[in-house]
């Protein structure tokens, strides 16, 4: 076998998309087993395209050859060698390994732990019900009350961002995305949940602020029960809401008449740290927790909440039994206080997080900012939904630089105002065949981002301003934006500012009335996702125009259907559910993954995004049974990653764990944020 094969465990798994059924009812309201809610007719561009495209590929629409010349030679050059190459690897091979990429693959496994490379250690820096707040009280599972969670680290915990504070210490800012109540309570009746059992929820979603410290000589980090810094922020919590749709009767409610103020955050997935030191978080999956759609008589109304996937009955766990603003019949507003990006300030723990209304409302995995070369900032945004849309913002204002008051001021309005646009995308394949690479050798073509709003302005006919913000995807739906596969992290590179985007999978695509492969989304009942890269038309992240190929087509490399950049497949980690992505200084790109449907655990994955190496994708972490790899943070000297959903295994409960990480024995499984280095060396050196 060729040093670094990787052997695919012919294993099995107990439901269709990798995930437990467990997780879906929880995490996103078992929304793969509901009709997609886009419904719209809208065609992919290269389709149109290819009507006007010779059998010898030779495209006969000027402005479109143009901005494909311009592109396919920015990518391609892409794929040159890496001036940050390493020094020639030993043994006379030719090829220059890329830094930050020297680690012996981790095999594929279903053990019970997270498992690490060969060198490195690992420990548990923070996990569900340890102590945030100064006088939390010690977390035992079976004395659980809504105070005490208030106070301790949330549950299921997804993204994870760092902030430097001073030397070693960071603000670790967490996401708490879902509860998971038949994992957090024994004898759990989901028909009948009492009211600590709801409120012990509310207080185990939204966000955790901790000081963490390292330790320069061992290297372990630790969390410090900080007066000043450390914050919990849940269901409960003020928001500030801001933007062009901030006061817009679509978010006025009993509670709140002007529209400007809400009540907590819900189904946090992923998100960024912005240039000037805040955080952004996603708020996905809102649409599970607000109950009764189904007796909404209003057609418009009725329309909107279909379109987000609103459940058309009681909701999974019945929160509206307590607080009527989850019950759409009585407080129909509420649920478009939801579904959109927050911006939290660590280091000012006093404020008020913010709901950014001009960057669109719709199931956010996140946003992750990129300075344009003339300082405006660019957001980067994923519809996480099968055949939704890839957006991305741009803000009116420069960015300041530095890190003083009035900068940091400057700099935390820059989302309040810019022009939201989604994305069109154009296969240049006119033979494209599904499964089949390409006769060009690879998947690729050009696009255009498409403008819907600009502070008060719409350019979608038929819609206000207001209504393209808060109900983002019907406007997105009337411009013909391109259906893509459960876009999720988006995120551009910051050495290069070429942008990538993690696929996840959809199952749906090319069954009876659902739209077929593309060759931006190249397979039908697509298991297994795939990973996006484009560039910005002049390498100007603000253009209106760019280039676009497929970097990985993930599955099994033994299948003919999957590509890895063009690198032979018999030397790369098989690959599954591409999630969340991350950078390291080197420009390599990171990737963890949710939902192996190759019958191995989740975990987090690297490759060079330049160079001979370019695709040579090596596996540098498992996460435990039943757990999804969420939040990687990616630093020279330490690897973060959010273990999350641990033991999510669909014949388990609290009553019956079958799997007991982190605290092993016969413990009860929980979410945490683990640490893993290599001493005395740099991560993958």
């Amino acid at each position: 076998m060729p040093d670094g094969r990787i052997d695919l465990p012919l294993l099995t798994t107990n439901h269709p998309l990798g995930r437990q059924a467990v997780t879906c009812e929880y995490r996103c309201g078992n929304a793969c087993s509901h009709d997609a809610p886009n419904t719209s007719g809208n065609a992919y561009f290269g389709d149109v395209v290819r009507s006007i495209v010779s059998r010898r590929g030779m495209l006969k629409a000027g402005a479109v050859l143009a901005v494909a010349g311009a592109g396919a030679a920015a990518l391609g050059g892409a794929a040159a060698a890496d001036d940050d190459s390493a020094e020639q690897a030993e043994n006379g091979d030719r090829h220059r390994r890329p830094r930050g990429m020297d680690f012996k693959p981790v095999a594929p496994n279903t053990a019970d732990q997270v498992t690490v490379p060969e060198g490195y250690v690992q420990s548990v820096v923070i996990g569900w019900g340890d102590a945030v707040l100064p006088g939390a009280p010690a977390f035992k599972f079976d004395e659980q009350s809504a105070a005490a969670q208030a106070k301790q680290f949330g549950f299921n915990n997804d993204f994870c961002g760092l902030v430097p504070l001073w030397r070693d210490q960071y603000l670790m800012v967490s996401n708490h995305e879902y509860s998971t109540e038949s994992f957090m309570f024994k004898g759990y009746d989901s028909a009948k949940p009492t009211e600590e059992q709801v409120k012990i929820g509310w207080a185990a979603h939204g966000m955790s602020v901790v000081v963490v410290e390292r330790d320069r000589r061992t290297g372990k980090i630790t969390p410090k029960l900080d007066r000043r810094y450390n914050r919990r922020i849940t269901a409960t919590s003020t928001f500030d809401v801001d933007g062009p749709a901030a006061g817009s009767d679509f978010l006025k409610t009993k509670a709140d008449p002007t529209g400007r103020k809400v009540l907590g955050t819900l189904n946090n997935c992923a998100g960024g740290v912005t240039p000037w030191g805040t955080v952004l978080s996603g708020e996905e999956n809102f649409n599970q927790y607000f109950a009764n759609g189904k007796d909404v008589t209003d057609p418009a109304t009725k329309a909107r909440l279909a379109r987000y996937g609103l459940a058309s009955g009681p909701s999974g766990r019945k929160w509206e039994r307590f607080d009527d603003r989850f019950d759409v019949v009585k407080e129909p507003n509420e649920v478009n206080r939801f579904g959109w990006i927050v911006e939290v300030d660590p280091l000012e723990p006093g404020e008020n997080p913010v709901k950014h209304t001009a960057l669109g409302r719709f199931k956010h995995e996140g946003a992750n900012i990129h300075v344009a070369r003339d300082g405006r900032v660019v957001a980067y945004m994923g519809d996480d939904e099968r055949f939704d849309y890839i957006y991305k913002f741009v803000s009116k204002e420069r960015m300041r630089p530095g890190n003083s008051r009035y900068a940091r001021a400057h700099n935390k309005k820059l989302l309040s105002e810019g022009t939201l646009y989604v994305a069109q995308f154009t296969g240049d394949s006119p033979d494209f065949t599904p499964g089949v690479l390409p006769a060009d050798g690879a998947y690729d073509g050009v696009g255009k981002w498409i403008p819907l709003a600009a502070g008060d302005k719409s350019f979608v006919d038929g819609f206000t301003a207001e209504e393209v913000y808060v109900f983002t995807r019907l406007a997105a739906d009337k411009v013909g934006a391109t259906k893509m596969d459960r876009p999720e992290d988006v995120e551009a590179n910051p050495r290069t500012g070429l942008v990538y985007a993690a696929l996840t999978n959809n199952t749906d695509r090319g069954k009876p009335g659902k739209e077929g492969p593309t060759e931006i989304n190249p397979r039908g009942l697509n298991r297994h996702g795939h990973v996006l890269e484009w560039e910005e038309a002049g390498g100007d992240n603000t253009a209106l125009t760019f280039s676009w190929r497929l970097l990985l087509v993930c599955g099994d490399p033994n299948a003919s259907d999957t590509y890895f950049g063009g690198y032979d497949k018999t030397q790369v980690s098989p690959i599954s559910c591409p999630d969340n992505l991350a950078f390291d200084r080197h420009g390599n790109l990171w990737i963890s993954t949710d939902g192996n449907q190759l019958g191995s655990n989740d975990g987090l994955f690297a490759t060079a995004t330049s160079g001979p190496e370019r695709g040579h994708l090596k596996q540098f972490l498992t996460v435990s049974t039943g757990a999804e790899t969420c939040g990687p943070v990616i630093e020279d000297k330490f690897v973060l990653v959010s273990v999350q959903h641990p033991g999510e295994l669909d014949d388990a409960s609290a009553d019956n764990p079958l799997a007991h990480w982190p605290d092993g024995g016969n413990s009860q499984p929980r979410s945490a944020v683990v640490a893993v280095w290599k001493p005395g060396h740099r991560i993958g050196s």
